[in-house]
């Protein structure tokens, strides 16, 4: 279930980033942009829209797990976990061995 609505979402975010570098593009026609540049601006767009969506899909399905005790910096961070592989890496987080 969880790796169809991710597909779903990473293939949407797709869409709506070449959606949005087009309409970039068309907005930048307008104004007699060289072609070369037109497609430059179009290409980074659609780059930066796509890494910030998939960044946001990657927060959304992500569980991080971190220690509570001052100067520990163990964290870790599930992504697509079953509720029994969820707990299981809780409890190794909530009892690793602990440095110093």
């Amino acid at each position: 279930m969880k790796d169809a609505r991710n597909r779903v979402l990473v293939c949407g975010a797709a869409a709506v980033s070449a959606a949005l570098a087009v309409s970039v593009g068309v907005l930048l026609s307008g104004y007699d942009v060289p072609l070369s540049l037109l497609l430059a601006c179009c290409a980074s767009c659609l780059a930066t829209f796509s890494s910030l969506l998939f960044r946001v899909i990657d927060a959304w399905s992500t569980t991080t797990y971190r220690c509570r005790r001052p100067g520990c910096d163990f964290h870790l961070r599930l992504t697509l976990t079953d509720a029994a592989e969820n707990r299981r890496w809780q409890e190794i987080a909530a009892h690793h061995p602990h440095r110093g």
